[in-house]
């Protein structure tokens, strides 16, 4: 998946996390373009299109406006050329409920939003050093929880 650059995406309705999840990115020494959605419905607009370039991974918040991330997943995975992609939820939330309806619905990876800059960078970073193809392979509920 690392070739030469990480396509990457976010979907999240906070300015300022969106803005610090830009900044983390461009400390870390992996080679990103990122594109920034502020709800589920932009990115499905994008995704839709006949041309878009589509990501490595998603990162996708739960609780936005217009379409939340759960609403978006589940759409994602019963697209045809969609169903496939990497997605690791991004959320403050860290119910249980939360994590498992995004098991169950077809998510690679649960990520509670760091409290603190420093743990971003660190978090961001170990997930695109992820070796994909085996996370994705051998995703189980032990590691669909992200831990750093």
């Amino acid at each position: 998946m690392r070739d030469n650059m990480f396509n990457l995406i976010l979907v999240d309705d906070d300015e300022d996390d969106r803005m610090l999840f830009t900044e983390a990115l461009e400390e870390i020494s992996i080679q990103t373009k990122l594109l920034l959605f502020k709800h589920g419905q932009e990115l499905l607009d994008y995704l839709f299109q006949p041309h878009a370039e589509l990501p490595n991974l998603i990162f996708l918040d739960l609780n936005m406006p217009v379409k939340n991330g759960m609403q978006c997943l589940s759409e994602i995975r019963n697209h045809p050329k969609l169903k496939d992609l990497p997605i690791a939820i991004y959320s403050t939330s860290s119910s249980d409920k939360d994590i498992s309806d995004a098991f169950l619905n077809g998510a690679n990876l649960y990520i509670s939003k760091p409290n603190c800059y420093s743990k971003l960078r660190k978090v961001v970073e170990k997930v695109l050093n992820l070796n994909w193809q085996d996370h994705i392979s051998n995703l189980n509920k032990d590691t669909f929880l992200f831990r750093i």
